[in-house]
């Protein structure tokens, strides 16, 4: 680089630090504007796997996210009386020790901004308000900052993606919604879990309690399948509303109490589970990385590992060709692309396997947990599918 390149990243969870880092290492002047004050607590466990994995020991965090391994060992199914129906093993999901990480998502973010913090500029509590590209670069306007002209802007700013808005237009023609919403939140560890996960399930409906944090926590989950409903993103008693109105006519199991415990909660996350598909990632100086062009659904446990990866290579096709970007987001967009597609496919598949749509399917995945052999082989093979995924990129080397 002839000169040191001014790069404008949009988003502070997992992407947008990843790529700073990245950036930072090659010579990179970087700044990561986040619209939340500081960094978001809360969120769901999220499965760093295959190609991710040797991501994060080239970032040399490896020994530190597995240190915040949340340890699950299993799921159990119970029914309307809490009465365990059977368990499916953590390894049966994809998640074998020693080969795939699960982490919450918020400890994820706290260990990649600590990584970040002394390297580049963090603006919190401001958000990128338009993008006017001149032959000098990019001029940006903020809501609370004064204007500014960068080389590149980089959106990693999640599935409802401010940057890709403005660059591209509306949400709505890159989104594939799967037909349910999820909400996540905080509560004490009052059923006692030992680092596992209970589901309750009815038709169209699933409620969760596991384990966080050595035990110490809890989170819950409401899952329910629904035509697409209409919200105010930023109304969390809105959203609240959605989910009681979803579930109160169900007193099964922990569901009346955790609707309560839902009303007062304040670490609280709700969102339609959908994909983000795009023709493109890149329009002139701007290109987008991790969910804000290639969500594979929060369900997937996907997410984070499309992210490392793609912060990754991203960095590196802009070292490679020295800034330009024209050439380094084309490369960026040829060497993510197949890994994405089969990664938003395993997303299909969890999608898939959290709801159970009629009694008829509760009753058969009860009957073949009792033949824990059956179970078993049926799950060996979307593990197969899970790995091969998260293995499927050859990762140059920089």
């Amino acid at each position: 680089m002839k000169q040191t390149l001014r790069v404008l990243i949009s988003g502070a969870s997992i992407a947008g630090p990843a790529l700073a880092y990245w950036l930072h290492r090659y010579g990179f002047d970087v700044t990561i504007i986040e619209r939340t004050p500081a960094l978001r607590s809360g969120g769901y466990g999220v499965d760093i796997r295959g190609a991710a994995v040797t991501v994060l020991k080239k970032m040399g965090i490896f020994d530190q996210v597995c240190a915040a391994d949340t340890r699950m060992t299993g799921v159990y199914f119970v029914n309307r009386k809490g009465k365990s129906q059977g368990q499916i093993s953590e390894a049966s999901m994809g998640n074998q020790q020693g080969l795939d990480i699960e982490i919450m998502r918020d400890d994820l973010s706290n260990i990649l901004y600590d990584l970040t913090k002394d390297k580049v500029k963090y603006i919190w509590g401001d958000s990128i308000t338009g993008i006017q590209e001149t032959k000098a670069g990019a001029e940006i306007q903020f809501i609370r900052s004064k204007p500014q002209t960068f080389d590149l802007i980089i959106g990693a700013d999640g599935l409802h993606s401010n940057v890709r808005t403005l660059t591209f237009g509306g949400e709505k023609q890159f989104k594939r919604p799967l037909g349910c919403y999820v909400s996540i939140f905080d509560l004490d560890n009052y059923l006692h879990l030992d680092h596992c996960q209970l589901l309750y399930t009815t038709p169209g409906k699933t409620v969760g309690i596991y384990s966080a944090r050595d035990n110490t926590e809890a989170k819950g989950m409401f899952l329910f399948q629904s035509d697409p409903l209409k919200y105010d993103r930023y109304n969390v008693e809105e959203q609240k509303k959605l989910i009681e109105n979803a579930f109160q006519e169900d007193t099964g199991w922990e569901t009346s109490n955790l609707l309560k415990i839902l009303a007062e909660s304040t670490d609280f996350y709700f969102d339609e589970i959908c994909q983000i598909h795009m023709p493109t990632w890149s329009k002139g100086r701007v290109t987008l990385v991790g969910d804000a062009a290639y969500c594979p659904s929060p369900l997937s446990g996907q997410g984070s590992s499309l992210a490392l990866v793609g912060a990754y290579i991203l960095a590196g096709e802009l070292k490679a060709t020295h800034g330009d970007y024209t050439r380094s987001f084309a490369a960026y967009e040829q060497g993510m692309r197949k890994f994405v597609e089969k990664n938003q496919k395993v997303g299909l598949v969890a999608a898939g396997g959290m709801i159970e749509s009629s009694y008829f399917k509760i009753l058969l995945r009860n009957l073949l947990l009792r033949f824990p052999i059956l179970m078993n082989l049926m799950f060996k093979m979307i593990t197969k599918m899970i790995a091969k995924a998260a293995n499927e990129i050859e990762l140059k080397n920089y």
